[in-house]
């Protein structure tokens, strides 16, 4: 039964949407770290372009600093002015990797940069453009084209376009993306009122998780606030073990200290697929 605009369930679902809408978005970032190891690059003979290396190095810097001062509320007249110049030279410093490197893996990560940065200050028309960018770059790895069209689709969504979200995320993807995918055709079924197929979205991507002993609690949140109770998920043990000193008689022996990120799929186009992102 699909959910009216006006019902109370569809209310609490449109919040929990407003509150973790850029959980997939996150989730996709994080996953980077894992993703652009560098043994992974050794393994794969990449080439390294250290100019474009140094150019993305200080775009990281920038953009920290643009991340940490914007999450002051009292900023005062002249450091708002400050911060402005700041996000708009981190723009131009994008602009020209792209434009001089655009067929490398430092102007595919810049243009995340962006589009992260435009869609944070709900610039959404202006992120897509920035993905539609990142999407036309042709670096032969499936991980990346997955991450760029899962974020084209949230941001459509965002935007409030549902049927070019639908559109977008519905395409082929690999396997280790599957669940976010899945989880992120929930969050659009949900915005269209279809709460059908955002229960069966949303438990395709809990058994896929559930097959790998990954666990998400967002994922978790959304289908108990449409009355799902989602089968419990054992955590994969960690092969990091604390022993915790004995103090006493009572001490108690052994924790198992997990060390598996739970917030996203794994990067990696095959198994295993769970995230050290």
């Amino acid at each position: 039964m699909a959910l009216t605009p006006h019902s109370p369930n569809a209310d609490n679902s449109m919040q929990a949407l407003k509150q973790y809408g850029s959980y997939i978005i996150t989730a996709i970032l994080l996953a980077l770290a894992a993703y652009f190891g560098w043994t992974y690059w050794q393994n794969n003979h990449a080439r390294i372009d250290t100019v474009a290396a140094d150019q993305y190095a200080d775009i990281q810097r920038l953009n920290e600093e643009v991340s940490l001062a914007a999450q002051n509320p009292d900023l005062e007249d002249e450091a708002l002015q400050a911060l402005d110049a700041s996000r708009t030279q981190l723009n131009t410093d994008i602009d020209t990797l792209v434009s001089t490197h655009g067929d490398s893996i430092y102007a595919w990560q810049a243009l995340m940069i962006k589009a992260r940065m435009q869609a944070d200050n709900d610039n959404f028309a202006e992120a897509a453009k920035t993905l539609e960018t990142a999407r036309a770059m042709d670096l032969g790895d499936a991980g990346l084209q997955a991450i760029t069209q899962l974020r084209y689709a949230e941001t459509l969504l965002a935007m409030g376009d549902t049927d070019a979200a639908l559109a977008a995320a519905n395409n082929d993807m690999p396997i280790s993306f599957e669940a976010s995918q899945q989880e992120l055709l929930g969050d659009i079924y949900l915005a269209q009122n279809n709460k059908d197929l955002a229960v069966q979205s949303y438990n395709n991507a809990w058994e896929m998780l559930r097959n790998r002993q990954e666990v998400r609690a967002v994922l978790a949140l959304k289908m108990e606030s449409l009355g799902i109770i989602p089968e419990p998920i054992e955590e994969q043990d960690s092969l990091i073990q604390t022993t915790v000193p004995a103090q006493s008689e009572a001490a108690e022996p052994k924790v198992s200290v997990n060390t598996t990120d739970t917030s996203s799929d794994s990067t990696a186009s095959s198994e295993p697929e769970n995230l050290a992102n």
